[in-house]
């Protein structure tokens, strides 16, 4: 199985195209208020616009507004949403738009439970606990916590970078793997270097694990 990959942060448009074209399937866009990576709906259309064919883009938010996330829906169109806060699965599912349910990992977190409680996402995104933020904080957080056979997809993300991420792929072997911090020069700002390296780290280990 290929891992499908999201570099998540983006705010310019040379950074967009950029990881797409280095094999990203996917790019995540912040819409959260006090993200250091937000940006608004204007900056997300363009970035948006100049995208290559089959590269998904996807909505993050934190305990949003709905009519901020209606607004998003109806402008930007994302191929998914991601809620990254306490939202309840009602919430999630009223826009019309799959989504990505994030749940950041504890050692008490049931990951079982939070499949059940979110059976209509398209996928849970695991990421680190920090109590200072909801993500993009470069922490990872104990694999081993991860159920075998979770019912769900599972998005691995919290503090990946190319030096660790083809351990994380064999470990958990998820459906997709996101980073954000890990491929920055600063944050909000890719280095392209990094991205590249990133990809082809989950390139080598999955072409490893398939033979």
């Amino acid at each position: 199985m290929r891992t499908r990959i999201k570099i998540c942060g983006i705010t310019r448009v040379e950074d967009g195209l950029a990881a797409a074209r280095l094999g990203a399937d996917a790019i995540g866009l912040v819409f959260a208020e006090k993200s250091p990576r937000r940006l608004d709906l204007a900056r997300a259309l363009e970035i948006a616009r100049v995208l290559p064919p089959f590269v998904a883009t996807v909505a993050l938010f934190v305990n949003p507004d709905p009519a901020a996330v209606a607004a998003v829906v109806r402008e930007l169109r994302p191929s998914l949403l991601q809620f990254h806060g306490e939202e309840a699965a009602e919430f999630c599912g009223r826009f019309a738009t799959p989504y990505l349910k994030a749940i950041r990992v504890r050692p008490e977190t049931d990951l079982l439970q939070c499949a059940s409680d979110f059976a209509d996402a398209a996928g849970l995104l695991l990421d680190a606990y920090t109590p200072a933020a909801h993500g993009g904080t470069g922490h990872r957080f104990d694999w081993s916590l991860i159920p075998s056979g979770m019912p769900l997809p599972v998005v691995l993300a919290g503090g990946l970078e190319a030096g660790n991420v083809a351990e994380a792929v064999r470990q958990v072997r998820p459906w997709a793997v996101d980073v954000s911090s890990g491929v920055e020069a600063a944050k909000g700002i890719k280095d392209a270097a990094k991205v590249a390296a990133f990809i082809n780290e989950v390139m080598n280990v999955d072409l490893q694990l398939s033979r």
